[in-house]
């Protein structure tokens, strides 16, 4: 497939279940593979993931919904957890903070810029992911329940605080295929001069 074709495919798919399509092994390579390649700012090497999956995953998701119910002061309905849960693993992107603060330090002229530009890494590396897991046919969706979820995932992980929670990625088997995407005139986003 072409990386046009690759794009294309890329969707929110949020009908997941645990039947993967490709081993695990896979999804691990190229989670891997992503962080060692994907560009950051100065090569701050500031980009972390975690990959949750098996018991750790489904855990994870009732937690969520536990810190939502604190915080909302009352039940909320669980079907949209649910459905999270009920795939194969979770990917949580973060990044290291103490690694951005001390590249800020060597390079002051720019300090300024390097809170954009370590989020721009951020979401090179979720894209990156995303469309490889699409690549491979497996569904995922993006989902942002920090800062309600921040503390929870440090404790639950045992993670540095320096490490700040960016986004949270459902995948697993495509149980259901999302809508086609509505047509547009792509020339109103997309202007070429000569």
């Amino acid at each position: 497939m072409d990386f046009s074709g690759m794009l294309k495919t890329r969707r929110s798919v949020y009908g997941l279940n645990k039947n993967l399509p490709v081993f695990t092994d896979k999804i691990i390579n190229l989670v891997r593979n992503s962080v060692r390649y994907v560009p950051d700012a100065f090569d701050m090497k500031s980009q972390r993931v975690i990959v949750v999956m098996g018991d750790a995953h489904e855990k994870f998701w009732n937690a969520v919904y536990d810190e939502l119910v604190k915080y909302t002061g009352g039940p909320i309905p669980r079907e949209r957890l649910d459905s999270f849960a009920a795939a194969a693993g979770t990917i949580l992107y973060f990044f290291d903070s103490a690694v951005v603060n001390e590249t800020r330090v060597k390079y002051p002229l720019y300090a300024g810029n390097f809170h954009d530009w370590v989020m721009q890494s951020n979401g090179m590396l979720q894209f990156a992911i995303w469309t490889g897991l699409a690549e491979m046919g497996v569904g995922a969706n993006l989902q942002h329940y920090n800062p309600v979820i921040d503390k929870m995932v440090a404790r639950m992980f045992d993670l540095p605080e320096a490490w700040v929670l960016v986004a949270e990625m459902p995948f697993g088997g495509i149980a259901e295929q999302p809508s086609p995407k509505m047509p547009e005139d792509i020339d109103i986003r997309v202007k070429i001069e000569k």
